[in-house]
């Protein structure tokens, strides 16, 4: 049976292969094995053990045989990583960039920087490089140059927002823009909560105010601009009030007209105040020229009736003098006598 190799019988070349078999599995997985004529496989352990090591070394301890820091030929190291003052140096450095990496910034010429030590405003950072030493100071960059708009009375909420009452109680729909920027980082950052809805909300406000001390007609024409300027004036006096570091540019009045449930029938009634405008200025233009030409005629024929009574005047008085003329010259006359005359003036035959 010994001499078999195996209980079953089995030649001893044959149990000898079975154990050769097995031993060259576990070659596979632990050590690797030549395959025909190739390179011998390295085992994974054996590359997590380098890796490892490699590590070891890099933090300042020692690798596998050196002094003092493992076993006999092929032993593990022992012991753990040590520290050294490369390693100390190597951190410290790092800790450094760290905390200037964390502590210098940059702030664009658009721009300016509120900075907080431990959390409270200690200055205003100007456009370039600036420090803030991290973590006790932090900082907060804002644009204050560029324009920034905010919207009453249009969107989804237009019309209800627009809708405002005249002083001579007609309805009317107005949609604006208020533009402005940043003028105090500071006092934008710490005195409004929300300033978005606060410049809406003192906006909406200060053109109620003005519409209500205002007529309908002008404001849809005439008066655009007067309201603009003035819901400008107002608003950046409110805000000043409430120290919001805001400063209005200015307000573009968009829309100003009626509510849209009577658009169209104001503008029919826009359309026949028109015509008789129209038609007015036609009558008062053919008054004015039939007043003109009749005034022209009768200055005329004035005219010729002082020119008449001039000329009737000047003949009769033409006439009498020259029958004047005549008489006198008869009188005078040699060939007659005073008792003619006499008798002439007697009126005797």
């Amino acid at each position: 049976m010994a001499g078999s190799g195996g209980p079953w019988g089995g030649g001893g070349g044959s149990g000898g292969d079975d154990r050769n078999k097995g031993n060259g599995d576990d070659d596979d997985r632990r050590g690797g094995r030549r395959g025909e004529g190739g390179p011998q496989i390295p085992e994974i352990d054996q590359l997590v053990k380098r890796g490892q090591e490699q590590l070891r070394v890099l933090m300042g301890g020692r690798g596998r045989g050196g002094n003092g820091g493992g076993g006999g030929p092929g032993g593990t190291g022992g012991g753990g990583p040590v520290i050294t003052r490369q390693g100390l140096a190597l951190g410290a450095l790092a800790a450094v960039a760290v905390w200037s990496f964390l502590s210098f910034y940059t702030v664009r010429p658009e721009e300016r920087s509120v900075e907080l030590f431990l959390g409270e405003s200690s200055g205003i950072g100007n456009p370039g490089l600036n420090f803030a030493p991290w973590p006790v100071v932090s900082y907060e960059k804002v644009q204050v140059t560029g324009e920034r708009t905010t919207e009453i009375g249009t969107g989804e909420n237009g019309s209800a927002t627009g809708l405002m009452l005249t002083r001579d109680q007609n309805i009317v729909d107005i949609g604006f823009q208020v533009v402005w920027n940043i003028a105090d980082p500071e006092k934008y950052l710490f005195n409004l909560a929300d300033p978005e809805d606060t410049i809406r909300a003192v906006s909406e406000s200060a053109m109620r105010d003005i519409v209500a001390r205002s007529e309908f007609s002008p404001i849809l024409n005439r008066d655009r601009g007067v309201i603009a300027a003035d819901v400008q004036t107002q608003v950046q006096a409110t805000l000043d009030s409430f120290n919001a570091g805001i400063s209005v540019i200015r307000v573009n009045l968009q829309r100003a007209q009626p509510p849209r449930e009577v658009l169209d029938a104001f503008r029919e009634v826009q359309a026949a105040q028109q015509q008789r405008d129209t038609l007015q200025s036609e009558a008062d233009a053919y008054a004015n020229r039939v007043t003109a030409g009749a005034r022209g005629q009768a200055a005329q024929f004035l005219e010729e009736s002082e020119a008449y009574r001039a000329q009737a005047v000047n003949s009769a008085q033409g006439e009498a003098a020259r029958f004047i003329s005549v008489y006198n010259e008869y009188i005078n006359a040699p060939g007659n006598d005073g008792a003619g005359a006499g008798r002439d003036e007697q009126g005797d035959p």
